[in-house]
């Protein structure tokens, strides 16, 4: 099993961090009191099937001391259970500007404490705990990809490549906008197969509703244009880290018309070489 553990600066970056890995297969858990280490390494270890790679957040909002977190820490080493401290940080002005853009108050913040003063006192209140680390990653310059691929080189994962995972969902807006679309498409402009008597009870899956569909130049044109934007966009949304985008393509009763548009985009998309997954949301609810 690998155990970490992830502790740093507020505002340095750690939820990120986290979220990182947590898309490479790590189980998360923030915030957990030092003292109940032990009791779930010792879980995770009788189910080490489900629990092979675990990361648990220990940082500056458990208390000013670590003297706790460095008891847990013997307890898991008499245990058996191996682990690593990742220790992320950033420079003060960086960690001002951060909570200066989100408006959050910091933990060590109070009693008339200025933000540069509680940056000063948690760098020093956690010094014990980075000095014991393994891997620290300053942010402080790193943007979202590089940050990504700074994790999954520590951990033994391969880096760059075609890693995003891409779902093409069609849907009918009569039944709402999907919520996790990233990027939404409105093909309603196009004929209407379910006007086509012998069309009406198919799907865009069918050969018969798909080449209705395809048969008008309109169709044709868009699905190019759609194309050529995809293949702008893929590229780019990677090499921000982004690990999952959901594109969705919605048709009024989301049967026919974005159905056979979401089959088209599917294919183009893994021709592409990318992972991609094809759903239909409404197109049984006909």
């Amino acid at each position: 099993m690998e155990f970490v553990i992830v502790s740093g600066m507020s505002g340095a970056g750690k939820s990120s961090v986290v979220s990182i890995m947590e898309d490479t297969g790590f189980y998360c858990v923030d915030n957990l009191p030092p003292a109940l280490i032990p009791k779930f390494a010792e879980l995770c270890m009788a189910n080490v099937t489900k629990y092979d790679r675990v990361a648990v957040v220990c940082d500056i909002r458990g208390g000013q001391t670590f003297d706790s977190l460095f008891e847990a820490l013997d307890q898991l080493t008499a245990m058996g259970c191996a682990y690593k401290i990742l220790f992320v940080e950033a420079s003060k002005p960086v960690i001002i500007r951060r909570y200066k853009e989100t408006r959050r108050g910091h933990p060590l913040a109070e009693n008339g404490r200025s933000l540069s003063m509680a940056v000063d006192r948690e760098r020093a209140a956690l010094e014990p705990v980075r000095s014991r680390a393994e891997y620290i990653i300053d942010t402080t310059a790193l943007p979202t990809k590089k940050l990504r691929d700074e994790v999954r080189r520590i951990f033994g994962l391969a880096t760059g490549g075609s890693e995003m995972s891409i779902s093409v969902l069609s849907f009918g807006f009569k039944y709402g906008i999907p919520l996790e679309a990233d990027m939404v498409f409105d093909v309603r402009f196009l004929p209407n197969p379910f006007y086509i008597q012998e069309l009406r009870r198919q799907t865009g899956l069918d050969e018969g509703v798909r080449s209705f569909v395809f048969g008008y130049q309109q169709s044709q044109d868009f699905l190019r244009h759609l194309e050529d934007m995809v293949a702008f966009l893929l590229p780019q949304f990677r090499e921000e880290g982004k690990s999952a985008l959901v594109i969705a393509i919605g048709c009024t009763g989301g049967q026919h018309r974005s159905v056979a548009m979401t089959r088209a985009l599917a294919d183009y998309i893994r021709q592409k070489g990318y992972h991609v997954s094809e759903n239909h949301r409404d197109m049984t609810r006909a």
